[in-house]
């Protein structure tokens, strides 16, 4: 049997786009510089021991202060954080995001941001480099539930809102 071709990018991304998640930012702090992105590439690895595996761009300056530092955050946002979100999507130096938030320090100095449903510290167990991003795998140190309300949700390159078990609402198709 003849092995198949190069999967197109473009196919693949409009693929893994019909996979809903959720909407996480990611920290980290080395001395004064801050760092953080948006990410929807979390996954609960372990339960014993809690461990967290995310996803970052390898051009992401959030990777190698994470690195270095040995310490990474992700804060869970609700429903009502899509702002928060694209701020931190852009494609600008990571202390321009922070400017003006409302963060707070969790283990290890890490900046976690308020008002979201949950925040996590994590120690950096494995970093591994995989195609373009690196996988953070860190062992959660602190876990923090901050408030009850919807998360902010992601599908097919749009955000939505996940409103239980039962049903997630989306915007229609453009």
């Amino acid at each position: 049997m003849a092995e198949p071709g190069p999967v197109d990018p473009t196919e693949f991304r409009r693929a893994i786009a019909l996979f809903a998640t959720g909407v996480a930012v990611v920290t980290a702090r080395e001395g004064a510089d801050l760092a953080g992105l948006t990410a929807n590439a979390l996954l609960s690895v372990s339960l014993e021991p809690p461990t967290l595996l995310v996803s970052l761009s390898t051009d992401a300056d959030t990777t190698p202060v994470a690195e270095r530092s040995g310490r990474f955050g992700v804060s869970l946002l609700r429903a009502d954080q899509q702002a928060l979100s694209e701020r931190f999507a852009r494609p600008v130096p990571s202390a321009e995001k922070f400017t003006g938030l409302d963060v707070h320090e969790g283990e290890g100095g890490v900046p976690l941001l308020d008002g979201v449903l949950a925040t996590f510290v994590c120690r950096l167990e494995r970093s591994i480099p995989v195609g373009d991003h690196h996988l953070l795998l860190g062992r959660v140190v602190t876990v923090e539930r901050l408030g009850d309300g919807l998360p902010l949700t992601f599908y097919r390159s749009r955000y939505g809102e996940g409103t239980g078990a039962d049903t997630v609402r989306f915007p229609p198709a453009r």
